[in-house]
């Protein structure tokens, strides 16, 4: 009778609308997590993300005001110089006023990678590793009168000890994710559990008809005296109500920690939850003063009702349906903000992933913001979550202690996410490793990443027997399965670039039937795959390497169909959901790793259209080059005023149509979910219109595409010149995005146009590209302008109408390459340093105009040079360069040739 008095005062003290009302904002705002505690009289939780100073320098007196979340490398690794600020940042702020005789608790929900806390000039903490949470218990280091100071130091210094050692991503530093301060009673949810909750959920038997619900945790009397106290679980579902509830006694000794764990609450025909009906309860734990059944403290968690498993042989089901993992990986950095993003832009990341037609996220390469999983909970997302074992490993016991301090607190904070499915913990480990020329040593280094698999595996398998676990290694086949990282974990996860790094797209397939011929009994999924695709790059003739939008959406349709008729491949996660930085790449956008869906602020790619395409189920027309919206291009003849160029419209109907300036030119078939025509674009704005028809219903995009046509003929009278910007060396357009001007490949000599005479190509020779370099070009945003290169060059001409015209040409050192492979490269090849002097001059219609040219010696290798002249025409002698030899040979990147008048 007393139990059942008790429940019904609790229903009417706090109130499920209330409730609901704090699980809603939770999963919007961020702010806080789904643990919060909705009634604030029982446990306080402020968010301290605003007043902090901040400085890398406490010497001097160069506080500056910041809000969180921050970071201090948002400048320094986008700029020219090599490295970026690896240090110590010193973080201060007055805490907020605390209750007396309550217990005080500071939790972090990031900080990158190692932390120590002062309050009051007291060390009260120290934490390691920069992507999981941590706390610490500050109640003796505060006043009982006054403020409270507190003082945090970050440091993402290199340290052998923590992981990552290297990484393709930048290790930015800083107070990163939300701080905050949470108030209890002396009696209360165990508070010093790896920062989780203290309470774990879990489902042993979930069916159609039933499900089974377990709940255990802890609880600490920190008081003087015995208490008696009871412990309470309530389900309720997602309209509030209470489906199943149970309550249990406890005495509790002083400064004691006692555990309690309710089972058999069930729960008929549940709500299961799946990719398609994410469908949440949420359970409730409160702990009560037994004699005045007063709550002491209370937990909310959202749990999930499904069941899962992997087959070597037919993949992944849920809830005994068969179900394609299909979806990405991310990064958590953003344009202009490295990892300090707000909770509203990570939500938005796996909205797009949702609304891509998707139904997975490999959370790489570690714990990201709570407000992660939180969303993928309630979108329907299942995911995998891992910690930072990148690349390369410490032999040492400080290193593995610290890799298994991150897997617990991974798995116990993230452990009642209905989302999680697999629980990671190593990448592409023997991509870099030391000791290639030692077999002693290689043999010894490559036992000890078996040991510390075994030791990771054997950990997760214990904190969580009820999830997969997964290592994911890059395509060195042999050398993993020789060190048992194929037999040690659950699932094998395959990061495979076929096509890019490795030249032949179709070893994809093949890798993928052997492991299946060879690793019968193995799950396996295709973690990472993917290829560059600089947004501002576009080929006609797309090929390997050239960093083209147009390669890299032939690349995926080419993976995504070879996976999808393969039942064994269990899931895929494309490299990456988004551009992210990576501060030691080079390449077209150097700093910048390219193979995202969308660019570095959230902006769609072809691909991502190509993907929903091929995904979503409602009817879908989407105008693929669609950030394609300022071209240029040839005229198609010499008396055309039109240019004929491909453009493609991504879509999951049989068929669209195609409008360009309102004349329809006519209805495509969709070929692996593409339809493309040749469009002839007019000179100014062309309105295009793609149309398709399913069951009756009208489905379309638009787009306006500002174009500007060449004349093929510089005299000629259907086309009036007006503006060239051409690259010597290339086969690629490129867009500047600052100016909008369109930079077209180059041509040999043609009467009446422009074009080269003389010289070669310039070819790196690295492996990969077909022609130019993928060496930074330090002194420019516009890079591709300056990587390829007409070699040798001894002539070029521009039969330009009378006139006058500001020439600019410009110039890049390309000799002398890296001497060794660059980190994020999965090849080995190797640039070995050439350079010749060179030495020329340059003269534009027998007047001499640059003398004594020496790029390198002048201005540097690989840094951008421009010369700009101005030039008259006065009849129809044309403008004429005259490249003359003095030492090597003379070069040519770049020109822009405009009319005054």
């Amino acid at each position: 009778m007393k139990e059942q008095k008790l429940l019904k005062r609790k229903d009417m003290k706090v109130t499920l609308k209330k409730l609901m009302v704090v699980v809603h904002l939770v999963c919007w705002v961020g702010v806080v997590n789904a643990e919060t505690i909705a009634d604030e009289a029982v446990r306080k939780k402020q968010l301290l993300n605003k007043e902090w100073l901040f400085t890398k320098d406490t010497s001097k007196a160069a506080w500056q005001k910041i809000g969180l979340p921050h970071c201090w490398n948002i400048a320094d690794v986008m700029d020219d110089a090599p490295g970026y600020y690896r240090g110590a940042g010193w973080y201060k702020r007055i805490l907020p006023t605390v209750e007396k005789g309550k217990k005080q608790f500071i939790y972090f929900d990031g900080a990158n990678q190692e932390t120590t806390v002062w309050i009051n000039g007291k060390k009260t903490g120290y934490h390691a590793g920069g992507y999981t949470r941590f706390s610490f218990d500050i109640t003796a280091a505060l006043k009982e009168s006054g403020s409270n100071e507190i003082l945090v130091k970050v440091d993402n210094s290199y340290n052998p000890a923590i992981p990552p050692l290297t990484a393709d991503f930048t290790f930015f530093g800083g107070l990163y994710r939300n701080v905050y301060l949470v108030s209890t009673d002396a009696v209360h949810i165990d508070m010093n559990n790896y920062a989780s909750n203290g309470v774990y959920i879990k489902t042993p038997e979930v069916s159609k008809q039933k499900a089974v619900v377990e709940v255990q945790g802890s609880f600490v009397n920190e008081t003087a005296e015995t208490r008696k106290l009871q412990v309470e679980t309530t389900v309720y579902d997602s309209t509030g109500k209470v489906v199943t509830r149970t309550l249990s006694k406890q005495t509790a000794q002083p400064h004691t920690t006692f555990d309690f764990h309710h089972k058999g609450l069930t729960i008929s025909n549940p709500a299961l939850w799946s990719p398609e009906h994410p469908a949440l309860y949420t359970i409730t734990t409160r702990l009560y003063n037994a004699r005045t059944h007063e709550v002491l403290d209370e937990v909310h968690n959202t749990a999930g009702m499904r069941w899962f498993s992997f087959s070597a042989d037919s993949g992944f089901y849920i809830n005994g349906t068969p179900c394609k993992l299909i979806g990405a990986s991310r990064h958590q950095d953003y344009e202009g903000m490295g990892n300090g993003v707000p909770a509203a832009i990570q939500v938005k990341d796996v909205e797009m992933i949702k609304s891509m037609g998707c139904n997975f996220l490999r959370v790489a390469h570690y714990p990201q913001d709570p407000v992660i999983l939180e969303t993928c909970d309630r979108l329907g997302l299942l995911a995998s979550v891992e910690i930072p074992v990148v690349n390369t490993i410490s032999t040492t016991d400080s290193f593995t202690n610290n890799c298994l301090q991150m897997q617990t607190e991974m798995i116990r904070q993230n452990f009642n996410h209905p989302s999680v499915v697999i629980w990671a913990y190593m990448n592409e480990v023997f991509l870099r490793p030391p000791f290639k020329d030692s077999t002693i040593n290689k043999r010894a280094y490559d036992s000890s990443v078996t040991a510390l698999a075994r030791k990771l595996e054997a950990l997760t398998r214990k904190e969580d027997p009820t999830r997969y676990t997964m290592i994911a290694n890059h395509g060195d086949f042999r050398r993993y399965d020789t060190t048992q990282l194929t037999t040690i974990p659950m699932i094998v996860g395959w990061n495979l670039y076929n096509g890019w790094y490795n030249s032949v797209m179709e070893d994809f397939s093949a890798f993928m039937d052997k492991h299946h011929r060879e690793l019968p009994g193995k799950p396996v999924i295709i973690s990472e795959y993917g290829a560059d695709a600089d947004p501002r790059i576009r080929s006609f003739k797309p090929e390997r390497f050239d960093k083209s939008v147009e390669y890299t959406t032939l690349f995926h349709q080419y993976y995504l169909c070879e996976m999808v008729k393969r039942p064994f491949v269990a899931g895929a996660a494309v490299w990456n959901l988004a551009d992210f930085n990576s501060e030691t790449r080079e390449e077209t956008m150097p700093h910048m790793n390219n193979k995202g869906l969308l660019t570095y602020n959230r902006i769609a790619k072809d691909p991502y259209y190509y993907y929903k395409a091929a995904l979503v189920n409602t009817p879908f027309v989407k105008i693929a080059s669609s950030y394609w919206w300022q071209r240029s291009g040839i005229a198609d003849t010499d008396t055309a005023t039109v240019c004929t160029q491909p453009l493609e419209v991504a879509t999951n109907l049989t068929e669209t149509e195609l409008f360009i300036n309102g004349k329809s030119l006519g209805k495509v078939a969709a070929v692996k979910n593409m339809c493309s025509w040749k469009a002839a674009f007019v000179n100014g704005d062309n309105i295009i219109r793609a149309v398709g028809v399913k069951e009756g219903v009208v489905c379309e995009d638009t787009l306006v595409v500002q174009f500007r046509v060449q004349p093929r003929s510089l005299q000629s009278p259907s086309v009036p010149f007006t503006q060239l910007n051409l690259q010597m060396g290339s086969r690629r357009t490129y867009l500047d995005e600052q100016t909008g001007e369109v930079w077209l490949p180059d041509q040999p000599y043609k009467p009446g146009a422009w074009g080269y005479t003389g010289g070669t190509i310039f070819n790196v020779k690295n492996g990969r590209q077909a022609y130019g370099t993928d060496k930074a070009i330090s002194g420019t945003d516009n890079d591709p302008i300056y990587q390829t290169q007409q070699t040798g060059i001894e002539k070029y001409r521009l039969d330009a109408p009378k006139g006058n015209y500001l020439l600019t040409l410009h110039f890049a050192e390309l000799q002398g390459e890296n001497a060794v492979a660059l980190p994020y490269n999965l090849d080995t090849s190797v640039q070995q340093p050439t350079f010749q002097n060179r030495i020329f001059d340059v003269a534009v219609n027998g007047k001499p105009i640059l003398e004594n040219l020496d790029i390198a010696a002048q201005y540097g290798r690989a840094t951008a040079v421009v010369q700009a002249f101005r030039v008259t025409v006065t009849g129809n002698e044309g403008i004429e360069l005259l490249f003359k030899a003095k030492s090597g040979q003379p070069i040519l990147n770049a020109l822009q040739l405009k009319k005054l008048n």
